[in-house]
């Protein structure tokens, strides 16, 4: 069973964490997610900077250049995670856009995943049509769960196909904006927190976009599996690097 199957059937709610490949130094990769894991976080996604991000805010769009800026390429992640698998046992999930895994080529991406020990992806702009007809198999191949996204907007009808598609978590996105735009969570969303919980699907939800503090955390756990950081965690990295890891998940725990 891949590692974020086995992560989804634990008894708590989860917290992951997104971060930038190569920020705020090029070498931050390995310790980022060494500190993370250690300090109790439950699953990583780990940014693939690019440089046209869209579904991105301007944090994030921000960090992106900086981190292409210092020298980050698809090559030198998986370079960087190579022995990952020696002292991180979280699961790890890339996420980023599609013409990178493009450019290095679908099947050789994949294979590399694999060799380093990533569990899953995360390509927004990938279509399920797309990848039902020509990268399903390959996926298979190297033990990679394909996570897809559903909105506000997204229909009940796509919502099952993309349930019945899946075999991780749905990547449930709190409101059409972009990341790192939201300090918290309003009756509309709450209500789409509930609607998506009721139709009893196969797949857990981890929320993303708006998590920022203990109380948007709870806020969106408490219809979902999970929930995920992003925006948030690049602004603290951005003031205190990695010394202050320990205090910010330390304190998104906090009840």
């Amino acid at each position: 069973m891949n590692r974020i199957q086995n992560k989804l059937l634990e008894n708590k709610k989860l917290l992951s964490i997104y971060f930038t490949a190569g920020y705020p130094k090029l070498e931050d990769t390995v310790e980022i997610l060494q500190q993370l894991e250690n300090n109790g976080v439950d699953m990583v996604e780990i940014g693939l900077p690019f440089s046209d991000p869209l579904a991105d805010g301007p944090t994030i769009q921000a960090i992106s250049q900086k981190a292409l800026e210092n020298g980050m390429t698809t090559s030198l992640l998986f370079q960087q995670l190579k022995d990952i698998r020696k002292t991180v046992s979280i699961p790890l999930i890339i996420m980023g856009y599609f013409n990178p895994v493009l450019q290095f080529g679908i099947e050789n991406f994949c294979r590399k995943c694999a060799e380093v020990g990533i569990d899953g992806l995360i390509l927004p702009d990938l279509p399920l049509s797309e990848f039902q007809v020509n990268y399903v198999e390959i996926f298979k191949k190297y033990g990679l769960l394909n996570i897809f996204l559903i909105t506000p907007q997204t229909s009940d009808e796509r919502i099952r196909q993309i349930d019945a598609a899946s075999e991780g978590f749905i990547y449930m996105v709190s409101s059409a904006s972009v990341t790192g735009t939201s300090s918290g969570f309003g009756n509309a969303q709450e209500e789409y927190f509930k609607k998506i919980a009721s139709l009893s699907l196969k797949n857990p939800q981890i929320v993303g976009f708006g998590i920022n503090n203990s109380k948007t955390f709870q806020q969106a756990t408490k219809y979902a599996k999970g929930a995920i950081i992003g925006s948030a965690f690049i602004k603290m990295l951005s003031e205190k690097e990695i010394a202050g890891i320990s205090a910010f998940v330390g304190s998104i725990w906090k009840v």
